[in-house]
């Protein structure tokens, strides 16, 4: 028979579709089985108005056979068959879907449980990529013939008589031989194609066959020393389903357990950890979807590295069409994990990206506030298990603040939890503020390297003498973040460090800036003395047991200073962010009697002490010391 041309226009798509379209090889068996499947489909719907089709739901079936010798992948169903003018109509024209028709001829969108995938005809055709020739031998229901459809791709096909005892269709793909560039070869693996039903098709609701090897312990005709018959471990072949059809989150809430779920979690996402949650979604309106999400209690190794792949799991109709679909998930959110299914979706040509479309964004936006429902229900219900979870994602539920220039703060900031220097955990923002006293102005807070240094600086101690609660903040960007926040029910954040915090009486503000201009010779000198190493030295309002603390002025604190420091070059391009920094002294303690008595007899001695209070601050601020050497003599100085 001599061999039709594909269109020109349709060669060129198919060279497009081989090369372009599609991102993995391994697609083509996910095409190729939900064809199948759609076919099934559509003489199951046929079946619905006519006994001649004498087949139950029980009846359809998919097969996947692989010969090695011959290099064939076969894929045979027992659904609706193709005449040799559906042949014609639509595997000789490229992006001419023969399910796309069915649906818009039937009506089938109104029936329940008849899931056409195919839309765009394109499918079939992704077989090239990895099969040098592709055969289709195919029977149509109500037919007594068989025809032969076969191409070696672009250059054309034929159409031939055929035999097939039952309706139904076999595609053939013969594998093209390796290359340098692809190793063709690991399709002809009955592992590597079990791997790949498992991943795109396992949930296909027709039950796909295919050949599996057994091992079993036998015996053997060889008997041993002491007369038994030796054993050994044997392969043999068993052809069995290895789809489980129904997914775990079809099924109606009262038919999965917890447990089913957890174990599902484990096993789809290689946990070996119970989530922290699980949230189950099964929503019907605009837009129709069914959900199962899974929030982990701790972070994978890989999660704050460029090489973690966020997203949720993507199906339509039973059939995956993204492994990470990160559209679904705002990123501050990226650590969650599990599966979305609508019908509802928009699917480009290759079935692996989706249009950007209203659909999605929708199913995006209800994910959103299941997920912050489901943890604020852990912060308020199962406080253990939600620190357990913010040990592990409270950096990146920060970044959602941080990253968005504060735009989702109201969606975050009741995540949010900081140690408490009262109560010695850690608690949330709505726990700080329902626990002040009615006349306490800010929610304090401070921010260092680490507990113990928090606990340890000067500046707290003014706060603490009037039992309000501190917020000890040990991030890197926490100094950052609180900018963003501002205000929290009402109430200003207000930094330890702050020159006002609110705690003194006018009376008391009055009485330091006469001290401090009685003693402006000598704060002056002391600035003098320290080289350009502060900006100002004044006489601090917050020092109650004391000497000395280092505080700054203007927009850049000590942790923003510390944090830039931290970014490699290739981030911070050589450039150092330096804060104007502030020497506050307690007029009230000995240390500064003795300086002023060195101010009035011997301003050398007066220079030294300045350093070594300039020492002592840089230590309870966690900063190193300029020079360990000149500080160290200069307090073996005081020992002549």
């Amino acid at each position: 028979m001599a061999k039709k041309q594909f269109k020109a226009e349709s060669k060129r798509l198919l060279d497009l579709m081989v090369n372009s379209i599609y991102t993995h090889r391994e697609i083509f068996l996910r095409e190729i089985i939900s064809n199948a499947s759609d076919a099934i489909d559509k003489l199951c719907y046929i079946s619905l108005t006519d006994d001649k089709v004498g087949l139950n739901r029980d009846d359809f079936r998919i097969d996947v056979k692989v010969d090695k010798d011959a290099r064939t992948i076969t894929v045979s169903d027992n659904g609706v068959g193709m005449t040799a003018a559906d042949m014609e109509q639509n595997l000789g024209v490229i992006a001419k879907s023969g399910s796309f028709q069915f649906k818009k001829d039937n009506d089938v969108a109104s029936q329940e449980n008849i899931d056409i995938i195919g839309q765009f005809g394109v499918g079939f055709y992704s077989a090239f990529m990895v099969a040098s020739k592709v055969t289709v031998i195919s029977k149509a229901y109500g037919s007594e013939e068989a025809n032969v459809w076969e191409s070696a791709g672009a250059d054309g096909y034929t159409i031939k008589a055929g035999e097939r005892s039952t309706w139904g269709t076999d595609i053939i793909m013969e594998i093209k031989e390796d290359t340098d560039e692809a190793e063709y070869s690991e399709y002809l693996d009955e592992n590597v194609l079990n791997g790949i039903v498992k991943k795109y098709s396992d949930y296909v609701r027709w039950p796909i066959y295919m050949d599996v090897t057994r091992s079993e312990y036998v015996e053997t005709d060889e008997v041993t020393e002491t007369g038994a018959k030796k054993k050994e471990w044997r392969d043999y072949t068993v052809n069995e389903i290895v789809n489980s059809r129904i997914p775990i989150w079809q099924r109606p809430r009262s038919e999965v357990s917890e447990e089913e779920c957890i174990n599902f979690y484990k096993e789809t996402f290689y946990d070996v950890d119970d989530p922290a949650a699980v949230i189950r979604v099964s929503a019907e309106g605009t837009v129709s979807y069914k959900a199962l999400l899974f929030i982990p209690a701790k972070a994978p190794n890989d999660y704050y590295s460029k090489d973690f792949q966020a997203g949720l799991q993507l199906y339509s109709s039973s059939v995956m069409i993204m492994d990470h679909c990160d559209a679904l998930l705002p990123d501050h959110f990226r650590f969650v994990r599990g599966v979305v299914e609508s019908p509802d979706l928009s699917l480009n040509i290759s079935r692996e990206l989706l249009q950007h479309d209203r659909q999605l964004k929708i199913i995006a936006t209800n994910i959103e506030k299941k997920i912050k429902a489901e943890l604020i229900r852990l912060v308020e219900k199962d406080r253990e298990k939600y620190e357990k979870f913010y040990s592990a994602f409270g950096l990146q539920l920060k970044y959602g603040i941080l990253n968005t220039y504060g735009a989702n703060k109201d969606q975050l900031q009741d995540l949010l939890m900081y140690y408490s220097a009262a109560k010695e955990k850690f608690i949330t923002l709505k726990d700080y503020v329902e626990a002040m006293p009615e006349e306490q102005k800010y929610i304090y807070f401070a921010a260092g390297e680490s507990l113990a240094a928090l606990r340890d600086l000067p500046q707290i101690e003014p706060v603490r003498a009037k039992n309000y609660d501190i917020l000890f903040m040990t991030d890197d960007i926490d100094d950052f973040l609180v900018r963003m926040l501002q205000v929290y029910n009402e109430k200003s954040f207000c930094s330890v460090s702050a020159d006002d915090l609110g705690l003194e009486t006018e009376d008391e503000k009055k009485k330091a800036e006469d001290t401090e201009e009685i003693n402006r010779d000598l704060l002056d000198f002391v600035k003098e003395a320290l080289e350009g190493k502060i900006a100002v030295c004044k006489i601090s309002h917050k020092l109650v047991s004391r000497p000395v603390c280092l505080t700054t002025q203007g927009a850049v604190s000590l942790e923003m200073e510390r944090y830039f420091a931290s970014l490699p070059e290739a981030i911070s391009g050589g450039q150092t962010v330096k804060a104007e920094r502030v020497l506050e002294l307690n007029s009230n303690h000995s240390a500064f009697a003795a300086l002023q008595k060195a101010y009035a007899t011997d301003k050398e001695k007066c220079a030294k002490y300045a350093k070594i209070l300039y020492g002592q601050s840089l230590l309870a601020a966690g900063l190193g010391l300029d020079d360990t050497a000149e500080f160290t003599e200069l307090v073996c100085g005081l020992m002549d």
